[in-house]
């Protein structure tokens, strides 16, 4: 029986149109699941929307329609998007406002609650709506949320009830003693100083007559669930939790527990407040969460819908495929710290390293091979031996996933693109084939092996094109259109 991985996005906020940030996410976790099922493990892949809370009620009472209805609208919106990013088609979708999510919310409301973790008080405190988070003023610049800084603090004042957050410090911070649960470490040590400022307990639910767009809190019909405590659930629901305790095992328990992706501004959601839910309901903890940084556009400023400033990915796959923005956000978006996103800078690197570097080494490539070998399906892979060369790319590429730096991975690749390259232009096969037959054609052999090499690896960044090119060497055929084009 195979291992089983289990890997899950966080789920976006169906609140707008999707943006280049969840589309990254998107697209890396789906190249970690695809590696795995290459490495021949059993794979759970999730992702999904979320469908809660005050923005996304405010925004459907703005458009003067019904909250389901709008949640429908755009949870279609990110469904539609799987698909288009060439995001494995066995991929789990989940919606908070899915039943069987619903069920298992409440579910995990009770046994939190049995568990006597959680009470009901009056309190006053600063909110961020853009975050769904409470705010101390330590959390504050200038009066404001750094990170939705146009956006006004709401004063909420009301009866709601609370989790017992502050008591797992302890349990929290011995969990972050493996150096490994929160990548890159830069973050660890920042969710680690969170834990050890000491933590306050937070609200789990509103007032059903203010918010009514929400769970109902089991026992109390006058309240909702707060957007965080439902949404957060989704990783065990998504499983089958409650109710098929055999399928939660084996991708909760039997895989070591689950890995999340997500952006840096959801950190203390998923490594803190969800591990604590989690002890509190006497659940395993998750096995990874892999932060990464925020898209950014001109002058660094961070990509956001509040902003408007956000690219749709849809429109970058129309103008130059899918698996260009794949290659784009692996390779050339820092894995884990802020990197911009503009048109120019992607039409850039997709000239520079996709139609001249990818594409022009198949075609010059499989040119040689049409003119000069003689057809044949062979595994020409067998025509290499393990050069010190391809070792250490095999290391380098390895390491990378092994480590969720992507751009390592695909770079790995990219060495191996640079050596075939380095090969044409020092020995000339095109040229010593009028002299020299012989030798010629085992440098031609040599550098189908190597393109069917990096169709092989390329199989979970860029798995359209790594199929074609294995096609294409194994066929030894030209290719009718090339696999990429200067645009």
């Amino acid at each position: 029986m195979n291992k089983p991985f289990y890997i899950t996005t966080t789920l976006p906020y169906v609140n707008s149109d999707p943006h280049i940030g969840f589309a990254l996410e998107l697209i890396r976790a789906d190249i970690v699941a695809r590696k795995k099922k290459i490495d021949g493990y059993d794979v759970f892949f999730n992702t999904g929307t979320d469908e809660h809370g005050i923005k996304i009620y405010r925004k459907a009472k703005d458009q003067h329609i019904d909250t389901k209805e709008y949640v429908d609208q755009y949870a279609k919106k990110f469904k539609d998007l799987i698909p288009l990013l060439g995001i494995m088609p066995e991929v789990n979708f989940i919606r908070t406002t899915d039943e069987n999510h619903i069920m298992a919310a409440q579910e995990f409301w009770k046994i939190v609650d049995k568990n006597g973790l959680i009470y009901k008080k009056n309190y006053s405190i600063k909110y961020c709506v853009g975050c769904e988070l409470e705010k101390t003023e330590s959390e504050l610049v200038d009066g404001k949320c750094p990170l939705h800084p146009l956006q006004e603090l709401e004063i909420i004042e009301e009866e709601n009830y609370f989790f017992r957050f502050s008591i797992y410090q302890k349990q929290l911070l011995k969990l972050y003693e493996d150096e490994n649960f929160v990548i890159p470490k830069t973050r660890l040590n920042e969710i680690r100083a969170f834990a050890e400022r000491g933590l306050d307990d937070f609200s789990i639910s509103r007032l059903k007559s203010k918010m009514p767009w929400g769970i109902a809190v089991p026992g109390d019909e006058n309240q909702v669930m707060y957007v965080w405590f439902d949404a957060l659930v989704n990783y065990i629901s998504a499983t089958g939790w409650p109710t098929n305790m055999d399928s939660f095992q084996k991708w909760c328990i039997d895989s070591g527990g689950m890995v999340q992706y997500c952006g840096k501004d959801n950190l203390r959601q998923q490594s803190a407040m969800w591990q604590a839910m989690l002890m509190a309901a006497k659940l395993p903890p998750s096995k990874q969460i892999i932060i990464d940084g925020f898209v950014t556009g001109e002058g660094g400023i961070k990509m956001s819908k509040s902003l408007g400033n956000t690219i749709n990915p849809l429109d970058v796959v129309k103008l130059y495929g899918t698996e260009a923005l794949r290659y784009y956000v692996s390779r050339e978006v820092s894995p884990f710290e802020d990197s911009p996103f503009t048109m120019e800078k992607f039409k850039d690197a997709y000239n520079a390293h996709l139609a001249n570097g990818l594409g022009n080494l198949v075609s010059r490539i499989m040119k040689m091979a049409e003119a000069n070998l003689i057809k044949h399906d062979k595994k020409v892979e067998q025509k290499i031996g393990e050069t010190e060369e391809l070792v250490l790319i095999y290391k380098k590429y390895n390491e990378g996933f092994a480590g969720y730096n992507l751009e390592q991975a695909i770079s790995a690749v990219w060495d191996l693109i640079s050596s075939a390259d380095k090969i044409i232009q020092d020995r000339q096969p095109f040229k010593k084939i009028k002299i020299n037959k012989e030798e010629a054609t085992v440098d031609i052999i040599e550098l189908l092996a190597r393109l069917n090499i990096i169709g092989r690896l390329l199989a979970p960044i860029l798995p359209e094109t790594s199929l074609k090119i294995i096609d294409l060497v194994l066929q030894n055929k030209m290719p009718e259109i090339p696999l990429f084009i200067r645009k």
